[in-house]
């Protein structure tokens, strides 16, 4: 196999959009598919073939990558691909699909005789399309060469979790920094209106904290997206979040480990998209904070 792939993308939401330019820049012929064809069709102007089936967008490709909303989808588009789909080539799975989901996209995988990656990625709408984006892989050692220049297309870095993508150790590893990501994303919007609440200036919060182990640039970042009604568009988006979210919390209900915060973070998120904000920034789980979604 060469340098210079055949890259199917199944999924161009803001991460796969993002992606599949970046594997175009890279030299890489690209056909993507997008189940609203209009999300999809912007990437023609990028040098992307957009497909109108997954069946046409994965015919004689080398590489599938799909980023889909979540394992069902996946495993639903793949289904519809199927007879498309060249035995021995590489799928790259980078879904957050979940645990349960991820033996189910596997079986397929083995059904098909595709060489499966379980390969998430941690990031959001400016890493992604800087091509920055850090990947979290597992699969088998002999195959990582033929999804290499991808891997280098759209990520900085891979993190190999192990040699067997079925196991699901990288998707575990995802769902715990995610855990984190929304458990901070959700204190960021509490922070935030309970300073409102009270009467208190935001910029007083961060010059309090300023350069001591309780600052970060996220909480400052993510901050000003609300301060400055930045919430569009979303770098990641508030519905995606709650689904991520729920995959957390179920993970730790199958091992028996109560997850309060995480609970409590897609209740918030839930909220703020039944609230209207569905297509935020998931910071915009701030105005879960107050009756109706708005500010008082």
């Amino acid at each position: 196999m060469t340098d210079k792939l055949t890259v199917s993308v199944l999924g161009t939401g803001i991460m796969g959009a993002a992606m599949a330019r970046n594997l175009a820049r890279a030299g890489h012929t690209v056909r993507a598919w997008n189940r609203t064809r209009a999300k999809a069709e912007p990437l023609a102007a990028d040098g992307v073939a957009v497909a109108g089936t997954p069946a046409e967008a994965v015919r004689g490709a080398d590489v599938v990558l799909t980023i889909l909303y979540d394992g069902p989808a996946a495993l639903d588009v793949m289904r519809e691909a199927a007879d498309a789909l060249r035995p021995g080539i590489a799928w790259m799975q980078s879904t957050t699909a979940g645990i349960e989901a991820i033996g189910d996209l596997a079986d397929f995988a083995r059904e098909r005789g595709l060489v499966f990656f379980d390969a998430p990625v941690l990031g959001t709408r400016q890493p992604a399309e800087a091509g920055q984006l850090l990947v979290l892989a597992a699969g088998p050692v002999e195959s990582r060469q033929a999804v290499a220049p991808v891997l280098d297309a759209v990520g900085s870095r891979t993190v190999w979790t192990g040699e067997d993508g079925a196991a699901g150790s990288a998707t575990r590893l995802k769902l715990v920094a995610n855990s984190w990501v929304l458990a901070a994303t959700a204190a960021v919007g509490e922070v935030l209106a309970l300073s409102r609440s009270l009467g208190v200036d935001p910029q007083h919060f961060f010059d309090a904290i300023a350069g001591g182990p309780l600052d970060m640039g996220y909480l400052r970042a993510k901050s000003a997206l609300v301060l400055e009604e930045r919430l569009t568009p979303a770098q990641f988006a508030v519905s995606t979040a709650a689904k991520d979210a729920r995959l957390i919390v179920q993970a730790g209900e199958q091992h028996g480990v109560r997850l309060d915060v995480a609970t409590a973070t897609a209740t918030r998120l839930e909220r703020a998209a039944a609230q209207g904000h569905a297509d935020d920034d998931m910071v915009a789980a701030y105005f879960a904070s107050f009756e109706e979604g708005r500010e008082g």
